[in-house]
């Protein structure tokens, strides 16, 4: 399994981690005043930026004032550890968090602090780009979760060669992509790989989210997000879904997309294969084609943002994925050190670990250390996408939790295997 899908996996589980630690009625953290400085633990996601994370934590603590101790626990226990620690009282001072939902039902029991409120760290979050702050974030724009890795946005891939050989460009509007279906069919190659198997709803749910989002604009979501009444009954919301049923019957996906898994030898392989023109995915796509062909996802795969919906209200150069992934303080945290050690996030060294290992950080001063990456036009390419986008929704699953997200991306693979029209769909959704 790719580090991303995992990755996914444990996001749509975050919520019912939440929710157990609320059920406890006990403190997050230590609820003892703390000293502003010493020893402050980190818990992480067993990863490879771990490398990164340690070098950058030595460093600091070569600086004697307070000392940081990495732990970094494996991806199948982490979300239990964590979850036992926060309802017992014994969490880490800071901790790895997805943001979203999780994040924000922390901040609102008191378990996790302002990280403005940390001494120093007034203007911290200024030094990202602005569009991945939200997802770590409450809704009245309180910053709970600094940066600490790379972004991932997701935008269409497509193989160069197929769309030479047909005499075609890009789309850049949704007019342009179905127009593409019926040039691909002649052809005999399925427009848009899609990995429609029951595990693999989580693509699909980025076909709903960008059409909403572009058809209606951030705002839609925003309001399904915050829980407000009848906000699935949004027309965008219909629309989006309309767009997909006429997508899917115009046999966009091909015929055969519900047995297609994500990945080498599934969907994946369609697209480098050229079997398929065109595919929906996150960043991570790249690292996927990378390991099974490093010739062709260096000069065969190309890459553009998702199509404009002409008339739509949202803007084109909105964008959907996962933003980054976060570092949370804990009350009770020595708060100076705290501090500190998140400011060396920003830091020239920080950087370029994360990019000399193939992340593209969010932070401002990333630009110049992306000349350094091992694809650095593709690493552009994501940088820019983050740094012009006017927001940048979170994955609906992530932000909306386990107990929404279940039956709503099962309402969806329904909608997209024809098992419920546009109108059954949304009166599904809307009585989660």
């Amino acid at each position: 399994m790719n580090r991303s899908r995992w990755t996914r996996t444990l996001f749509a589980s975050g919520a019912a981690l939440a929710v157990a630690v609320s059920a406890t009625g006990c403190g997050g953290g230590s609820t003892e005043a703390s000293s502003p400085t010493g020893d402050a633990s980190f818990w992480t996601l067993q990863d490879p930026t771990n490398t990164v994370q340690q070098a950058g934590i030595d460093a600091f603590n070569e600086t004697g004032d307070g000392t940081v101790t990495l732990d970094a626990v494996p991806s199948d226990g982490y979300l239990d550890k964590l979850r036992v620690s926060m309802g017992s009282g014994q969490a880490p001072d800071m901790f790895f968090s997805w943001g979203g939902g999780p994040m924000r039902e922390y901040a609102e029991a008191d378990r996790i602090v302002d990280i403005a409120s940390l001494p120093g760290a007034e203007n911290l979050a200024d030094q990202f780009l602005p569009s991945v702050l939200q997802a770590g974030s409450s809704d009245d724009g309180t910053v709970f979760g600094i940066p600490c890795r790379g972004t991932q946005p997701v935008f269409l891939f497509y193989n160069k060669q197929v769309f030479a050989d047909a005499g075609v460009e890009p789309p850049t509007t949704m007019s342009d992509l179905q127009d593409l279906v019926g040039t691909f069919q002649d052809r005999g190659i399925t427009p848009i790989a899609l990995a429609g198997e029951s595990s693999s709803s989580w693509t699909e749910l980025m076909w709903l989210s960008y059409l909403t989002d572009r058809i209606g604009g951030p705002e839609v979501f925003q309001r399904i997000e915050s829980g407000e009444e009848d906000a699935w009954r949004d027309p965008a919301v219909l629309q989006a879904a309309e767009t997909i049923q006429d997508l899917v019957d115009s046999g966009a996906f091909g015929t055969n997309f519900g047995s297609v898994g994500y990945g080498a030898g599934g969907s994946s392989t369609l697209v480098s294969s050229g079997q398929a023109a065109m595919q929906l995915m996150g960043s991570w796509e790249y690292a996927v084609q990378q390991e099974a062909s490093a010739d062709f996802a260096a000069n065969g795969l190309g890459y553009v943002p998702f199509p404009a919906v002409e008339g739509g209200a949202g803007d084109p150069d909105n964008i959907v994925g996962n933003p980054t992934n976060y570092v949370s303080v804990t009350s009770g945290a020595p708060s100076q050190t705290a501090a500190d050690y998140l400011e060396t996030l920003t830091s020239d060294e920080y950087v370029q670990g994360l990019v000399d290992l193939g992340e593209v950080p969010v932070t401002a001063n990333a630009e110049e250390a992306l000349a350094s990456a091992p694809n650095p036009d593709y690493a552009r390419f994501q940088f820019d996408l983050v740094a012009n986008a006017p927001t940048f929704t979170q994955s609906w699953d992530q932000a909306l939790g386990f107990e929404i997200a279940t039956p709503m991306l099962a309402a969806l693979q329904e909608l997209f295997n024809g098992q419920q029209t546009p109108e059954q769909f949304v009166d599904t959704v809307a009585a989660i």
